[in-house]
């Protein structure tokens, strides 16, 4: 049964109030009160923000305002609950419709939509479209529908899902119930696919700035990955929970494996483990604070954790839309986190033998070939992290923003052109079958049986690179691949071949800067990477605990009582009254009365 009677807003329906009374924050941040008046309004809305920045108030609120309950219409079971659990402890009236219920809740929950009982009912898009459900929704009165993770309908985009193509359906069955569609991330092609398929009768766009300022953006080159993932760890995020996204399903399980024998709680998760043991350890990360998640893309969207620290990526993601999804999972609740990546030349001619094997139709081919292009520009960038990054999402950026490694440490940049059209050559001259070891040894004249037996000691481009460094070379072959100047051998051996784009170089009509790689380090804790919270004090441990075991005794994730943001605040505003703590950010009306003695009271003991 329902346990929370749906919000009421007689005399002071307005979104700030509702903001203020249920959600404990003083003012909107960006469009957030543009998008609210448009829904509220009547109007359907596309939103673009980015994780972490507010999206879920945005049909929230306007499903608190409007009359009747507002429909959420989301992808993962998951994301359902928290999102419902979250909701509960703000005293909203809200439930989810799924196949996770059984008859009877299944029952309960259907009479209190029927019922008006319900301010938001969460359902599943295959849910939703069983003829039904509509034919219920259809005797109910309906405030809106909000259509999260919309990017969903694209089928160019990895989390594709079908049943998203049909909620178009929405507009014909419900012509008078404004929808809002929402996602994280949509590049252009995206957003027309989410306009045609589920905003077909038109409705306002809110693209609002997609620049995470509390994520430090840092890549850097492997050597010796798990011994720099764990110095990472170690130094800068002891105790914290993260993400760790490794490539395949066995390094997942590896990565954990070698994390915990190193005195660290870390879980694998992809789609080879049983679906007891995906839940028990998403159950784990969501839970406890201080877990590590060892993922496969299979785990992440919808997660909605807000204190993950970092995310690390092992290997290159797919595409710059998918790291930026990737990445957003960190510091969703606007606390410093860490965007970390390293990443080798194998890599890239792993992914581009991938795209080269690819039975995808040409048009699908060329669009991943150009997002890997975009992503492998951003990580052999010079400069600051954000221009690149948010040029992809057709926002501009200024650099310098002081929170990525190229504007911390600024790398040096060499005119590699010369060592560019030997290295081109010397690929040409050995028949563009080799791997980068065997045309390096021939460019460093080494002259071992191998070289001699295939005739390479007497090429022209034999010992022409002898100037420069195994490294070096590595370095300029790894970032001519990343250019598209060289090309993986499509047979999948392993070789490289000269790619057209590598004519003006080779003919002398074009210039190449490339970036001077230096040797790793091993790194204390770097300035500004720490999260604002002092992390040893016995106050923010007593807090800490406290919510810790309320959650526990509840049910529920630890944050949902309160999220690290607004510990902190009560933290720097050592509240003594009721009244105090009302003025901290995040404590709403229905969590001061459920929680304002506790906390006053373990703030007294302190």
């Amino acid at each position: 049964m329902n346990q929370t009677a749906p919000v009421d807003t007689a005399g002071s329906a307005s979104p700030e109030a509702l903001l203020a009374r249920i959600f404990g924050y003083n003012a909107f941040r960006g469009r957030q009160r543009e998008i609210i008046e448009t829904v509220v309004d009547g109007d359907n809305a596309l939103v673009l923000m980015p994780t972490g920045g507010g999206k879920s108030l945005c049909y929230q609120i306007p499903a608190l305002v409007r009359s009747g309950t507002g429909i959420v219409i989301s992808p993962l079971i998951a994301l359902m609950r928290d999102q419902v659990e979250a909701l509960k402890a703000n005293g909203v009236a809200a439930a989810v419709l799924n196949s996770s219920l059984d008859a009877q809740a299944r029952r309960q929950v259907e009479r209190d939509l029927r019922d008006g009982n319900l301010d938001l009912l969460y359902v599943a898009p295959e849910g939703l479209l069983r003829e039904p459900v509509l034919a219920m929704l259809e005797g109910c009165r309906l405030a809106l529908f909000a259509i999260d993770e919309a990017h969903c309908v694209s089928q160019w985009g990895h989390d594709f899902r079908p049943e998203y193509l049909q909620l178009g359906l929405l507009r014909e069955r419900f012509p008078k119930v404004p929808r809002i569609a929402l996602t994280a991330t949509a590049d252009e092609r995206t957003r027309a696919e989410i306009s045609r398929h589920l905003l077909a009768d038109g409705g306002r766009t809110f693209i609002d700035s997609f620049d995470r300022a509390n994520l430090r953006y840092r890549v850097g080159l492997k050597d010796n990955a798990r011994a720099q993932l764990l110095r990472f760890i170690q130094n800068e995020h002891r105790g914290h929970s993260g993400i760790v996204y490794c490539f395949s399903r066995k390094r997942t399980e590896q990565i954990a494996a070698f994390l915990y024998q190193n005195g660290l709680t870390a879980l694998p998760y992809h789609a080879g483990l049983s679906a007891d043991e995906r839940q028990a350890h998403q159950d784990r990360f969501i839970g406890e604070d201080g877990v590590i998640i060892c993922a496969t893309i299979a785990f992440g969207m919808g997660i909605d954790k807000p204190d993950v620290r970092f995310v690390a990526h092992l290997d290159l993601p797919r595409s710059i839309e998918a790291y930026y999804q990737e990445t957003g999972r960190a510091g969703r609740d606007g606390l410093p986190a860490d965007a970390w990546m390293v990443y080798s030349l194998a890599d890239i001619v792993q992914i581009r033998q991938m795209q080269a094997n690819s039975s995808a139709p040409e048009a699908q081919q060329r669009l991943e070939r150009e997002r890997l292009e975009a992503l492998l520009a951003y990580c052999e960038h010079a400069g600051c992290r954000r221009p690149p990054l948010l040029s992809y999402f057709e926002e501009d950026h200024p650099g310098n923003c002081g929170r990525c490694d190229n504007c911390l440490n600024p790398p040096e940049t060499w005119d590699a052109t010369e060592a560019a059209r030997k290295a081109l050559s010397c690929v040409y001259r050995t028949g563009q079958r080799f791997g980068a070891g065997h045309v390096i040894d021939v460019l460093l004249g080494n002259a071992s049986d191998r070289i001699a037996s295939l005739g390479h000691d007497r090429l022209s481009t034999f010992g022409i690179g002898s100037d420069l460094d195994r490294k070096t070379w590595q370095s300029v072959l790894r970032q001519l691949l990343a250019l598209g100047h060289l090309q993986p051998d499509p047979a999948g051996h392993g070789g490289l071949q000269l790619s057209e784009r590598c004519r003006p170089l080779l003919r002398g009509e074009q210039q190449v800067q490339l970036r001077r790689d230096t040797v790793p380090v091993r790194r204390t804790r770097a300035a500004g990477s720490r999260v604002e919270i002092d992390t040893n004090s016995p106050a923010w441990e007593a807090l800490r605990q406290w919510r810790l075991e309320t959650a526990r005794e509840q049910g529920v994730p630890p944050y949902v009582i309160f999220h690290d943001a607004t510990l902190a605040a009560i933290l720097e505003a050592r509240p003594e009254t009721l009244d105090d703590l009302a003025r901290v950010t995040g404590v709403g009306q229905h969590k001061l009365d459920r929680y304002g003695g506790d906390v006053l009271n373990v703030i007294a003991a302190l």
